[in-house]
């Protein structure tokens, strides 16, 4: 369950920082679109990422969302991936996410491969 406040946060324009850790061990961050529904944070990627064969890998990551109003108001999430989702849904869910940050459709020609949905459920959250 995503509590409410993070809600508040990752449903408005607000950008997150998503750190999946390499192969190497090593953590790296990548600065994101993010959403949620009631149950997980959201982010949207494509499979020819770095980040997605990550998450695969080891499905363990820390979301931070920071307020884009103040940026000292934000929500760290660590969680997992728990659930990739492919094909219309995932491709239907970057277009809204577009719309949230940009106020357009999503440019199509920017898709390299594949989009992918990341589920991620929170195990800790907090918010400061």
């Amino acid at each position: 369950m995503v509590d409410d406040d993070v809600k508040v946060l990752a449903k408005a324009a607000n950008f997150a920082a998503l750190t999946a850790i390499l192969p190497s061990g090593h953590p790296q961050t990548n600065i994101m679109w993010v959403d949620c529904d009631d149950d997980h944070i959201l982010i949207n990627t494509e499979v020819g990422r770095q980040k997605f064969r990550d998450v695969e890998r080891d499905p363990r990551v820390t979301v931070a969302i920071w307020d884009a109003s103040n940026p000292y108001h934000y929500a760290e999430v660590r969680g997992r991936v728990v659930e990739t989702v492919h094909g219309a849904e995932a491709r239907a869910h970057i277009d809204v996410l577009s719309d949230k940050y940009t106020g357009e459709p999503y440019d199509p020609a920017r898709i390299g491969t594949e989009r992918v949905m990341l589920r991620i459920r929170p195990d800790r959250q907090r918010v400061q």
